[in-house]
């Protein structure tokens, strides 16, 4: 292993072994060795947060572990992310994310937009309790693409049909790629109310809206 390698090993195993100061020191040592943030960032944080959420996938990690590898992870960004060329500050696919009117769980919306963050997302976080209409509003003013809507609640799961239904009644709906997610939903949920998918995790999410993004012609890359 190269020494440039064994950094981002580094990096990526103080994610995934939630060593906060450890990502820290290492994301400095990149920027005075003058390695490419870029690269810093991509093969070693978020290649440490991927094996982190793998980990969650697993059952081995659980939210506290997954919630702690993200404060490395950010350690880690904060560092890195101010010394990226313009050329590598690209334009980011843009997600409205929040839970739905009437739910105050947010814990698996939170890990979500963790996931997407990490994996080079923008993403809007409108929290929770959030009416129908202002995500449709928020996707808008900000030019999203996707629409992320989470709930663990069956009372509030019609909130998710409303979305839908504002952007169809709008003639919006083509515009927007509409995503649901949360303890009582599944794919069968999604199909009935017009959702264009569903993801049972966070890392599920990711891979969810990678693919939409990707069947999305003309957006930003």
């Amino acid at each position: 292993m190269s020494e440039l390698e064994g950094l981002f090993q580094g990096l990526s195993d103080a994610v995934v072994e939630m060593d906060e100061g450890r990502a820290l020191e290492l994301a400095l040592r990149s920027i005075n060795e003058g390695v490419d943030p870029y690269e810093a960032i991509d093969q070693g944080l978020v290649h440490g947060m991927m094996r982190a959420s793998q980990l969650f996938e697993e059952e081995e990690y659980f939210i506290p572990e997954l919630l702690l590898c993200s404060d490395a992870m950010y350690a880690g960004l904060d560092v890195l992310q101010p010394h990226l060329r313009r050329d590598q500050r690209k334009a980011r696919h843009k997600v409205v994310i929040g839970v739905v009117e009437g739910d105050t769980h947010d814990i698996g919306k939170n890990l979500v937009k963790i996931m997407l963050d990490a994996s080079g997302f923008e993403v809007i976080d409108l929290g929770r309790d959030v009416p129908p209409q202002r995500f449709v509003d928020a996707a808008l003013a900000e030019g999203a693409g996707i629409v992320a809507l989470s709930t663990l609640m069956t009372t509030t799961m019609d909130g998710m049909a409303e979305v839908v239904r504002i952007l169809e009644r709008a003639g919006l709906r083509d515009r927007f790629k509409v995503m649901v997610g949360g303890g009582p939903i599944s794919q069968a949920f999604a199909q009935r109310i017009g959702a264009d998918g569903y993801a049972a995790n966070a890392a599920d999410a990711v891979r969810l809206a990678k693919r939409l993004v990707e069947a999305t012609p003309g957006e930003a890359a």
